[in-house]
């Protein structure tokens, strides 16, 4: 299941169905899980663990020094989960001292040269379209889809079920459910199509309609439309997550 030019140093720890394709470099201190495969010319540098039944393309890195000049060589990892689908020449880069680790959760497709800087944190079911460009430090929720020649500045968080179009750039948060597109994104609404995708019902995302309306068109400050969100909507697990992530917000949010 290993191809004869692949290199692998001895510290790795491979499970026995894990194919390594031709050219392969895999360096000290990683783990991959069972059912992994690796095609042609895969690069892991080292520190790095991956989960079971991941595929990995051809001129994918990972585990690579992050590209920031505070890193001073200290130990930290790339952790990436179960049945993630990672493309042609992605690149994922180990974390700093700042968190110590670049995490990846389960059931990703990272297309073709997208890349995941230092310290970034990204749920499940989360799509990075071709190109897509994360800075470091940035947090993904669960459902997210960010678009192809996307830039996302560090720090950023994007919310659960939120999409960003072609060709963005996100310098604030992205709330959750929403859509978002722009040279300097700007919200567009509700993800509708997501939503109704994922069988969200008529009641969740009719409360999401209302709240988006009342934080975001009527001209109220965030406070005062917290409070009438609290008076008019109850009982809805989704507007609750959308106020909570809007009331952590630190770079602020996407308007």
């Amino acid at each position: 299941m290993i191809h004869t030019t692949a290199i692998i140093d001895p510290r790795t720890e491979l499970d026995a169905s894990v194919e390594v394709g031709p050219y392969c470099i895999i360096g000290p201190k990683v783990t991959i899980g069972k059912g992994t495969t690796l095609g042609p010319h895969v690069v892991i540098e080292g520190w790095t663990q991956i989960g079971e039944h991941c595929r990995i393309f051809q001129f994918a890195s990972i585990g690579a020094i992050p590209q920031d000049l505070k890193y001073r060589g200290e130990d930290t990892w790339v952790i990436i989960g179960n049945h993630n689908t990672i493309r042609e020449s992605v690149t994922i880069n180990r974390g700093t001292a700042h968190s110590g680790k670049t995490v990846i959760g389960d059931h990703n497709l990272l297309m073709a040269y997208s890349h995941v800087a230092h310290d970034c944190s990204i749920g499940n079911h989360v799509i990075l379209a071709n190109v897509a460009t994360l800075a470091g430090h940035i947090e993904i929720e669960d459902y997210a889809i960010v678009g192809g020649l996307v830039g996302v500045h560090q720090f950023v968080r994007l919310g659960r079920f939120c999409i960003i179009g072609g060709s963005s750039g996100v310098n604030q948060d992205i709330p959750p459910y929403l859509m978002a597109n722009g040279q300097r994104a700007k919200l567009f609404g509700l993800n509708l199509v997501g939503l109704k995708r994922h069988n969200f019902s008529d009641k969740a995302i009719s409360n999401l309609k209302k709240a988006y309306q009342i934080i975001f068109r009527s001209n109220l400050t965030l406070q005062k439309a917290f409070d009438q969100i609290e008076a008019d909507i109850q009982n809805s697990p989704e507007v609750a997550h959308l106020v909570t992530f809007i009331k952590n917000s630190e770079r602020g949010v996407t308007r």
